[in-house]
């Protein structure tokens, strides 16, 4: 067999239900041939013979009527009221039988002529007819009803000519006998042939619908009316006697019609309702066309039929009777009319089926999908016009093609077995089935031509990606077919895009991390020496802010072919988000764990390297270096845990220098462990107020006048102890842990906050002095610090504007330098003064004294240790402060906690300076009692018998030989500023 013939052969649909069971025709066979064998042997007596050919046909009768009446009464449907008239009909056949045994078993007289029973019998036909009628498929049009009154006529006409000719004559002209009795000779073999004309109407017009029940009724009424029939036969009449062989035959036609209501049911058929269309199902192949040709040739048949009746009487040399040339003449002209009816109404159809076929011609051929009708054999027998723009290919070059040599190779097993699942469904569960494959184009396109997209190599042509929708059709198939290329194009655009980054085009965290996955817990588990690197760029920020974004971008795209084009085969590289990459390094095997470290550091740098080399971007070479994290995945590690290593092993290098390559080690978890106990402690800290302001005064070297405060804040541990906070400070890196750069600044919002308090209290109890609060540049530039909202703080607290310093705490130069001098500017403008804390310390220090409003200039401590030892410190800090007086600042001395720091400091021009020389940071009530006193008393060396330097506790001790109370001194103090003892 063919592809396509292998392709669209099935076996039949089987039905829907299972096999009904044979007991029940079996058990009415019995009951039927038993009565029948009983007849034939005389029931071994006469009365039981009489008994049984009257009653027993009379029980059958009622049985037949309480089934018809029962399945009408609990079923509601078009053919109740058939099975209610058949009910009837049996019911006045069962009353007449009877009658008849009233006559001839209670009374033992022969049943007179004519007698109830006879009258009882001649009520049986009517229902059956009109019940007959109502099985019938009724017509749709008033033609169709008179086309069925004539039909029905020729045949009962025919069969009228036929027996008048043959018997009934005879019985019309029977001598002796009354009219009662002609009449009612003649009303059987009548109401017989009105009856038998009815059936062959019904059978050759009957309804798709319940038809096992309508067969079943059909030929029990067949059955009953041929033995009437026999029973009118004159000869036989006259040697009739009940409970002879020709009650089987209406024991048999009852027992049938008792049968029928219910075979439907047996047999899995529902009837439907009485307003819903009627359920079409399947027909044998050729079934439909043989009754359509009987149901054609009726009429010619009954005029044949009468026809050969008036011949034989011709023949035979008799005379025509005239009921036999009435009836013939009627039949004739019934003929005439009903075959001018029918010409009428042909060529109405005929028109009406040329415009729907003109319709549906213009809908196919101006559709633009493809309808294509294959054969059994899978030729291809119908295409419409649309095969030109949607295939590229004519129609008629189409026609006798075989469909399976159309599809795709690869696709072609697949569309087979739909195809066969298809074909052996049921018809009723699945009318249709949608089947999408790939089929071959021609050259030609509507639109501009050209090729077809979605070429393959060697197919000999281009393909496209089509969606059938499948219909049975006279055991082939149509298809209902377009193009959805550029679907499936756009469908595979979006899953591309939805698992790579959209800038780079390399594979995104969710595919990443679904390639992890993959390797740690499939069947490469085992191999240990698998490894991800985690790639982050060095100074891609400074980037963005100095050239601009898109050029980020462009450096961006070009490490990230960089990295494509360095990894292996089978690996994979992946752009994290941002400037973080990450390449998957699938292991060989290795279980050396020396080796495989050594290949996977070999590996990442370089990477490394290739990702440091210049960039040339806008004429212009930008470098950027990369820090790599390496982790391997150990036997227990997760994707996840495998990929956070990675990120730990990357900050670590970051941290130590950058531009370098560090494999993860397990103490590295310990330490965000560590870090995340001590954000913690400081979330807990800020919430539970254990956090205290301490002062630490600001003396003026000329006077020794405390012309200012520095705020400094404390953690109180448990233990009562002040500890600073720059160790929780420091728990993480900036930009990497959000939770703890939150905790720095809910910290220095408070300390703000605080010292204002504290300030405004001080003011108002006449202790005037300024406090300076350390805030980081970062946080200036913060919205919730913004001029306004400290206007509005130092005006719910009373304080002046002049009693507030803020200290710039760093200055990082990727902070924008013209936002955070005209935030300054702003802060000036309301009166307070801008200190620069830290300066010396870094490179950016100059940068920002040159650019930011700045009142007064704060020496590093850097700068005042060894500035009495060291020649060369010496003079950088006195360089330092004589900018500080030529631009008209104060300066002050940070960290000066020897006598001689304090001299030199004063001799180089320094005006203020604060440390453990004069006190440490101090509470509120120490705080208001030194402010109470005239100051710190500073020595002078040239003098004789002076103090050195007076600080602001402990006791005094005498220095030298010299008596008086100047000559009073404190020991030196360590510095509070950071504390030895972790507060863990």
């Amino acid at each position: 067999m063919s592809a396509p013939g292998a392709m669209l052969s099935s076996r039949p649909p089987k039905p829907a239900g299972g096999p009904s069971s044979a007991v029940p025709q079996i058990a009415l066979a019995v009951v039927c041939g038993g009565y029948a064998v009983g007849a034939a042997l005389g029931w071994g007596s006469q009365r039981i013979s009489l008994f049984m050919g009257d009653f027993g046909l009379s029980v059958a009768a009622f049985v037949a009527a309480v089934s018809c009446g029962l399945y009408a009464r609990r079923h509601h449907g078009r053919f109740r009221p058939a099975w209610m008239l058949f009910a009837v009909s049996s019911g006045m056949a069962g009353l007449g039988n009877g009658v008849w045994g009233w006559y001839e078993v209670i009374q033992g007289v022969a049943v007179p002529s004519p007698s109830p029973a006879d009258f009882c019998f001649l009520l049986f036909a009517p229902p059956a007819i009109v019940g007959l009628l109502v099985l019938a498929k009724r017509p749709v049009s008033r033609a169709g009803w008179v086309c069925l009154g004539l039909d029905s006529w020729l045949i009962a006409g025919s069969l009228l000519t036929l027996s008048w000719s043959l018997a009934l004559a005879h019985t019309a002209h029977f001598q002796g006998r009354s009219v009662a009795q002609s009449a009612l000779s003649l009303a059987y073999p009548l109401l017989d042939i009105v009856l038998v004309s009815m059936v062959l109407a019904l059978h050759l017009r009957r309804s798709s619908v319940h038809r096992s029940a309508i067969n079943t009724a059909v030929a029990a009424l067949a059955l009953t009316v041929l033995c009437d029939a026999l029973f009118s036969s004159p000869l036989l009449r006259e040697h009739y006697r009940s409970g002879q062989i020709l009650d089987a035959g209406w024991f048999a036609g009852s027992i049938l019609l008792a049968y029928a209501p219910w075979v439907a049911r047996r047999a899995g058929e529902e009837e439907p309702a009485e307003t819903g269309p009627a359920v079409r199902r399947p027909q044998p192949h050729g079934s439909r066309p043989i009754a359509g040709s009987l149901a054609a040739l009726t009429p010619y048949l009954a005029a044949a039929v009468c026809t050969l009746g008036i011949l034989t009487n011709v023949l035979g040399g008799r005379r025509i009777d005239r009921v036999v040339l009435f009836t013939g003449c009627t039949v004739v002209l019934a003929l005439v009319v009903r075959q001018g009816i029918m010409l009428l109404d042909n060529i109405t159809l005929t028109q009406e089926l040329a415009q729907k076929e003109n319709h549906f011609r213009s809908l196919v051929q101006g559709s633009s999908d493809v309808i294509m009708i294959a054969a059994p054999s899978g030729v291809l027998r119908y295409v419409s016009p649309a095969a030109a723009g949607v295939y590229g290919r004519d129609a008629e070059e189409l026609v006798g093609s075989e469909l399976a040599s159309l599809i795709h190779p690869e696709d072609l097993g697949r569309v087979v077995h739909e195809v066969r699942r298809f074909l052996a469904a049921d018809p009723q569960d699945e009318p249709t089935t949608r089947i999408e494959c790939r089929f071959r184009a021609g050259a030609r396109r509507s639109g501009g031509g050209g090729t077809s997209r979605s070429r393959e190599a060697g197919s000999g042509g281009g393909w496209l990606n089509v969606e059938s929708t499948v219909n049975r059709h006279h055991g082939g198939l149509i298809f209902n077919s377009r193009d959805v290329t550029e679907r499936v194009r756009l469908q595979a655009q979006l899953q591309h895009n939805a698992s790579h980054d959209a800038l780079t085009d390399l594979p995104n965290r969710a595919l990443f991390t679904e390639r992890v996955t993959k390797a740690v817990t499939g069947r490469r588990a085992s191999d240990h020496d698998t490894a991800v690197l985690y790639i982050d760029l060095d100074g891609f920020k400074q980037v963005n802010d100095t050239i601009g974004h898109q050029a980020g971008d462009e450096l961006l795209v070009q490490a990230a072919r960089r990295l494509g084009d360095s990894v292996r085969s089978g690996d994979i590289a992946a752009r994290l988000g941002g400037d973080e990459f990450a390449a998957l390094i699938t292991g060989d095997g290795t279980r050396d764990r020396a080796a495989r470290e050594f290949r996977v550091c070999e590996i990442a740098d370089r990477l490394r390297i290739r990702l440091s080399e210049p960039y040339r971007i806008d004429g212009r070479d930008v470098r950027v270096a990369a820090s790599i994290g390496v982790a391997f995945a150990e036997p227990g590690v997760s994707p996840a845990g495998l990929l956070r290593n990675a990120d730990l092993a990357m900050y670590r290098a970051k941290q130590a220098g950058k531009g370098r390559v560090e494999l993860y080690a397990p103490q590295m978890q310990d330490e965000v462990a560590h870090r995340a106990e001590l954000a913690t402690k400081l979330r807990t800290a800020l919430k539970d107020g254990e956090f205290a302001l301490l002062h630490q005064p600001v003396v003026e070297l000329a006077s020794g006048r405390v012309t200012a405060v520095a705020a400094h804040a404390r953690w109180r541990s448990a233990q009562g102890i002040l500890f600073t906070p720059s160790e929780f400070l420091r728990v993480g890196d900036r930009g990497r842990f959000s939770d703890a750069g939150d905790r720095a600044a809910e910290l220095e919002r408070w300390q703000l906050e605080e010292a204002v308090e504290q300030a405004a209290a001080r003011h108002r109890a006449g202790h005037q002095v300024p406090v300076a609060v350390r805030l980081s540049a970062r946080r200036l530039l913060d919205r919730a610090l913004s001029p306004k909202g400290i206007e509005s703080l130092l005006t719910r607290h009373g304080l002046p504007s002049r009693g507030l310093v803020l200290e710039l705490s760093e200055s990082d130069p990727r902070l924008p330098l013209d936002d955070l001098e005209r935030r300054l500017a702003a802060l000036r403008r309301l009166g307070v003064r801008i200190a620069l804390d830290g300066f010396g310390s870094g490179c950016a220090s100059m940068g920002a004294l040159r650019r930011l409003p700045i009142d007064v200039l704060r020496l590093d401590r850097g700068l005042v240790d060894g500035v009495v030892e060291s020649a060369r410190l010496h003079k950088i800090t006195a360089g330092l402060l004589r900018i500080a007086g030529d631009l008209g600042m104060q300066s002050v001395a940070d960290g000066v906690d020897l006598p001689e720091q304090v001299l030199a400091l004063r001799a180089m021009g320094c005006t203020h300076a604060m440390g453990t020389a004069f006190s440490g940071p101090l509470d509120e009530h120490r705080l208001r009692r030194t402010l109470s006193h005239s100051g710190y008393p500073v020595s002078d060396l040239a003098g004789q018998g002076r103090a050195v330097v007076l600080s602001g506790s402990g006791l005094p001790v005498r220095h030298g030989g010299l008596a008086g109370p100047d000559a009073l001194v404190h020991p030196p103090l360590r510095s509070n500023s950071e504390t030895s003892v972790p507060p863990t």
